[in-house]
């Protein structure tokens, strides 16, 4: 074993106890995830370079593994040691962050897929999931147009966020990964991972509107700081009363089903180009209880579901 690599195991092996006291995942093995940090830092010389200039961020990657609960194992592709900014960090991939989310219960299951020119790709609504059709095997899907990302929560909702290319280009090109890579021709994510990295911005958007977990505004609060991602979205509401005022009398007005599905809909725009989760949160409160007293008064529970639905 070379000098180089028993110096980055001993930087490893130095976190085991650090790591049992940060662990929030007990399913994590710190055996296995200090090996594939070892496997994955020294198996290239650049990041074994650094990993040796700056031992100490390979020490609080490895500990953000246990603290975020989030595993190294490469059959996963929840995360990954990567050199950055002269230092190594831990990268949350969009699988890890969905796989974050389903873990602790926020949502049931998530998909994010690219949209291509060649597509078909419909929304059906805030409280359905979109239809996404294209042939597989096709050899030429066109170009990419977009990206989206949709859940199911644990009280059965559909949330989708889309986002086109061009909405993901104004966030790569603030970035200070992007910078870097137009002033200097340094490699970052945007440019060997663009479609993962689509998909990673549009799942770092959408989660606003998912029910919260420690975990996961851990993990990205991680790659807006620490992790030095360069994808930056405003962690706070704007928590504005009036919008949620305004949308709450317009629901309790709704006459009928039909009404209130398109009332919805509209809030639900709202809200999220306000990125308001309270206001959110609180017309749908009014938008159920409205619903209900519309379905025992007009219509049938199946009539009333398969409207909102």
């Amino acid at each position: 074993m070379s000098n180089a690599v028993a110096t980055i195991t001993q930087d490893i092996y130095s976190t085991r106890d650090s790591f049992a006291q940060v662990l929030t995942d007990r399913s994590l093995n710190f055996e296995r995830e200090a090996g594939f940090a070892i496997q994955v830092i020294t198996a290239s010389d650049y990041s074994t370079k650094l990993a040796l200039g700056n031992r100490q961020s390979v020490v609080n990657a490895v500990i953000n593994i246990a603290a975020i609960g989030i595993s190294l194992n490469p059959a996963k592709k929840q995360a990954y040691l990567v050199p950055r900014d002269g230092k190594i960090c831990l990268d949350i991939s969009y699988i890890g962050l969905m796989d974050l989310a389903m873990a602790t219960g926020a949502i049931r299951w998530a998909q994010s897929e690219l949209v291509y020119s060649g597509d078909n790709f419909a929304l059906n609504g805030f409280d359905k999931p979109p239809t996404h059709a294209y042939n597989p095997f096709a050899k030429d899907r066109g170009e990419v147009v977009g990206v989206y990302v949709v859940v199911k929560t644990a009280d059965g909702d559909y949330l989708t966020e889309t986002m086109s290319m061009d909405e993901v280009n104004a966030i790569r090109d603030r970035s200070s990964a992007w910078k870097a890579w137009i002033s200097k021709q340094k490699s970052c994510p945007w440019v060997t991972d663009p479609g993962e990295m689509a998909k990673k911005t549009c799942v770092k958007r959408a989660y606003k509107f998912w029910p919260k977990t420690e975990r996961l505004e851990q993990a990205i609060h991680y790659l807006n700081t620490d992790g030095n991602e360069g994808i930056q979205f405003s962690d706070k509401p704007v928590n504005d009363p009036g919008l949620a005022a305004k949308w709450i009398e317009r629901v309790t007005l709704a006459e009928s089903t039909e009404a209130l599905a398109g009332t919805w809909q509209s809030a639900v725009a709202e809200t999220k180009q306000a990125n308001d989760m309270a206001a959110y949160d609180a017309i749908k409160a009014a938008v159920t209880k409205r619903g209900e007293a519309l379905k025992a008064s007009q219509q049938s529970p199946e009539a009333l579901e398969g409207e909102l639905a």
